[in-house]
Formats: C-alpha cells, sequence, structure tokens
C-alpha cells in the first residue's frame, strides 16, 4: 500500500512539473525554498545580532568565520547540487530508480568527506582563523565559534545534500520543513547559550551545531516513512563511475563558486582588517542583511532549477523558457520592492547589529547596502542564467557564471578599488564597500547577458520531444 501511496505521489508530482500553468508551478515549487532561505538567513542574522552584544570584536570574530562556513558549505553544495541537477533530469526522463542510487551514494560519500574535512581544520584551528584575517581582539571569540562549527560538519553536509535532493524531486515544502525546524531552534538557543549560560560566541556556535543535528533527524523522516519520492536507503548505496562523474560535471561549478565565495570572503577580511575591526565589522553585517533580502530572490531561482530540469529530462523544451521568463518577471518585481526598501532603511537596518553606535561601522555597512541594492536585480537574472545552465547539464556556462562574481570581477576589484578611492580623494574604505556591487554589475553585463542569448539560441524552436540540442545531455533509451 506504501508502494502504491508512493508511485501515486510522483506522478502526480510529475504531471504537475509538466504540465501545469507555469505561474503556478514556480511559486508552488519556490515558496518553499524561499522560505527555508529567508529563516537560514534569519538565524545567520539571529546569531550576529546577539554576539553584537558583546561588542565590535565579536562581531568581526563572527564574520570572519563566515568565510570558513562558506568553504564548508561549498564542500557540502558541491555534492548536493551535483546531485539535485542530475536527479532531476532521471526523474523528468522516469528513471526514479537510478535517481534513488545518485541520491544515497551522494549522501553517504559527502558526509564521510566532510567529516574528514572536519577533524583536519580541529587541528589547525589556530593558523586558519589568523589566514581567515581575524584581527588580534578578536581572535579568541573566533576560535571559539569554529569550533562547533567544525565540529558539526558532517551534520551540516547532511543537512544541505538531504535538502537539495527533495528539492530536485519538487518536494520542496518537506525540504523547508527541515531547514526551518532547526533555524527555529538556532534562535530559541542564541539567547540562552550566549546570555543565560555564559558561553558568549561559542554559545552561538553550538546552538548553530545543534539546529544541523536537528535539521537532519527532521529531513531524513521523508526517506523513512517513504514520504519522499527518492528512496534514500544503504540498499541505493551503489556509486558507480558513470554516476559520478555525471554529479561532479555540475557539482564542481557550484564547489567552486561557493568556495570562491569564501576566497573572496578571505580577502575582504584581510583588507578590511587594515582599516581597523569596526570596518571589517562594518562590511560582515551589511554582507548578512543583504543576503537576507537576496535569499528571497534566490529561493525563486532555485525553484526555478527543478522545473527546468523535470522538464529537460522530458524533452519539453518549450516549458523550459517558459519557465525561466517566469522567474525572472517574477524576481524583478519582488527585487525591485525589496531594493527599494532596503536602501531607503540601510542605516537603520545596521543599527540594529551596532551596540556600540560606531559611526565607521554605520557608514561602511550602509554604504555597501546600498550599492548592493542598486545592482539587486541584475544579480537575480545572473542567478537564474546559471541555474538554467546548471539544471539544463552545461557544467562551463555554469562554471563561468559561478566564477564570475567572485574570481573573474570581484577579488580584483577588492584589491584594486581600496587603493585607487584614495588617489581621487574618497577613503579607501568606501572602495571597499562598493567592491560586490561593482562586481555583481560586471557579471550580468558582461557574462549573463551572453550566455543567456547564446543558450536560447541553441535550444531554438525545437519541437517537444525531439533530440537535445546538446549531445552529453542526451540519454539511452
Amino acid at each position: 500500500m506504501d508502494d502504491a501511496k508512493q508511485a501515486a505521489a510522483r506522478e502526480k508530482r510529475r504531471k504537475m512539473m509538466l504540465e501545469d500553468p507555469m505561474m503556478r508551478v514556480i511559486p508552488v515549487v519556490a515558496i518553499p525554498m524561499i522560505i527555508s532561505s529567508v529563516i537560514d538567513s534569519l538565524y545567520n542574522l539571529a546569531d550576529t545580532f546577539f554576539v553584537s552584544q558583546l561588542g565590535t570584536s565579536a562581531t568581526a570574530a563572527v564574520a570572519v568565520n563566515d568565510s570558513l562556513m562558506m568553504f564548508l558549505r561549498a564542500i557540502s553544495m558541491g555534492f548536493a547540487l551535483g546531485a539535485a541537477s542530475y536527479i532531476s533530469r532521471l526523474m523528468g526522463a522516469g528513471e526514479d530508480d537510478k535517481a534513488s542510487r545518485v541520491g544515497t551514494s551522494t549522501l553517504f560519500i559527502g558526509v564521510a568527506f566532510s567529516l574528514c574535512f572536519g577533524l583536519v581544520c580541529l587541528t589547525l584551528r589556530s593558523p586558519i582563523v589568523d589566514i581567515l584575517g581575524v584581527t588580534a581582539d578578536a581572535k579568541k571569540y573566533s576560535m571559539d565559534y569554529s569550533f562547533w562549527i567544525l565540529l558539526a560538519a558532517p551534520f551540516t553536509t547532511a543537512e544541505l545534500i538531504m535538502n537539495q535532493l527533495l528539492r530536485s524531486e519538487g518536494s520542496t515544502t518537506l525540504a523547508m520543513i527541515g531547514t526551518v525546524s532547526g533555524c527555529v531552534l538556532n534562535v530559541f538557543l542564541d539567547p540562552i547559550f550566549i546570555n543565560v549560560m555564559g558561553w558568549e560566541v561559542a554559545g552561538a556556535a553550538g546552538a548553530t551545531a545543534l539546529s544541523k543535528v536537528v535539521s537532519v533527524i527532521v529531513l531524513a523522516y521523508p526517506y523513512f516513512t517513504k514520504k519522499a519520492m527518492l528512496e534514500v536507503s544503504p540498499k541505493n548505496f551503489k556509486p558507480d563511475a558513470e554516476s559520478a562523474a555525471e554529479v561532479a560535471r555540475m557539482g564542481i561549478p557550484a564547489f567552486l563558486r561557493m568556495s570562491l565565495m569564501s576566497v573572496g570572503g578571505v580577502i575582504t577580511n584581510n583588507v578590511a582588517k587594515a582599516f581597523g575591526t569596526a570596518v571589517l565589522a562594518g562590511i560582515s553585517v551589511a554582507n548578512k542583511l543583504y543576503r537576507f533580502v537576496a535569499s528571497i530572490i534566490m529561493g525563486f531561482s532555485q525553484g526555478f532549477g527543478p522545473v527546468a530540469g523535470f522538464c529537460w529530462g522530458a524533452r519539453k523544451y518549450k516549458r523550459v523558457k517558459e519557465a525561466y521568463w517566469t522567474t525572472v518577471k517574477i524576481g524583478v518585481v519582488a527585487g525591485g520592492i525589496l531594493g527599494a526598501l532596503m536602501f531607503i532603511f540601510s542605516r537603520t537596518l545596521v543599527g540594529f547589529f551596532n551596540a556600540e553606535a560606531n559611526e565607521t561601522m554605520y557608514l561602511i555597512g550602509s554604504l555597501k547596502i546600498r550599492a548592493l541594492c542598486l545592482v539587486l536585480i541584475p544579480h537575480e537574472i545572473v542567478m537564474i542564467t546559471s541555474n538554467l545552465y546548471q539544471s539544463l547539464g552545461r557544467p562551463i556556462g555554469n562554471l563561468v557564471l559561478s566564477m564570475s562574481r567572485q574570481l573573474i570581477f570581484l577579488i580584483p576589484l577588492v584589491l584594486i578599488l581600496p587603493q585607487v578611492f584614495p588617489l581621487v580623494g574618497l577613503p579607501g574604505e568606501y572602495g571597499l564597500a562598493i567592491a560586490q556591487a561593482a562586481s555583481d554589475g560586471f557579471s550580468f553585463l558582461f557574462l549573463a547577458l551572453p550566455l543567456a542569448i547564446r543558450i536560447f539560441r541553441q535550444i531554438g524552436n525545437r519541437p517537444d520531444g525531439a533530440e537535445p540540442p546538446f549531445a552529453s545531455t542526451r540519454r539511452s533509451r
């Protein structure tokens, strides 16, 4: 009976992805992802808010560890997004059993890898936080925070992979429940661990680590009860070279994108600390506040991914294009409204995390937020186009877009603009504050637009059911 219900649920989900009106499908798939992304951003903000009450040095310490957390997430998302892209296409093509084998193998291998990574980093914490750009007065806080984050590394990876597996099949509500449960717990535990227990910055990290464990338990429930379309179990742990190569083909660009975010963060931190702890804290707070707004746009782009992958696997090319333009239209409206609001209230928002009322932190934080808001819509189109390439199994375009925001544009701008601004009579830290916004604008103009035009020309007016235009994505019968 359970198998019959699962089969019926699979068919209902497949029908929705392949036949329902796109203006209904995208919100249905995307809204749970948006909620997950927003809640995820909220609990990062909660960590920063409660830690900021301890002073600017504590805020800066959490900022430095963001780069370490980002690299850990990069490893996890390399496995997760590589598998999710392949699984969406497999399920669109009706190859559910193979999709379950890919999902199970990716989960087990990813968790084992991150466990080893976390243990190695635990033994090297002191030199690692120095490399990350910690200031002398924030190092103790940074060491305390990183201990718990690294200890929870395998749970972070398990959470992200299981979340993406659920998203890949379109079960975004189940994915949302898993993420939200851990986030809510984290927000609840932060003030208890930091203030009541007196664990300070280590308390914030401990709350985050425990929330990851809870999220993994909640996310495992749909697989144990067979509510998920995929069947993740030890019997499906059957790694094979062909599947591993396909997961790596799409996972490596995802890993590079996020690891480059970590590298960009490290370089930004090291440049910022030369201007003082307040500038480092202001940049960090601005990043987290902007990430909250960007997470809403990102939710739409991530919701578009499984739909595009399903339709591509089923050879419904018109629906792929319709999904892309529907997501862009929704994102432009949402981005315009949210960007305008955040631009207006930028200084007020920074003030929530500036317990010492440091004017430098106000100035740099609000400047960075306003610059980023001006390019929010172009950045949204970059994300959607990158997800298009990923969903269609096109690693090169995805890799180029993944690298553009950090390696191609951001890192050079972070190094150059603080040197150029004093030459025109402006403080160097202003150049650092606008570097990310300039990078987003260049990524849109010089890469996202040309790549979007190119792939739609390749798809052309190909009739549904015809052979795909890309030889690497043709499936064998």
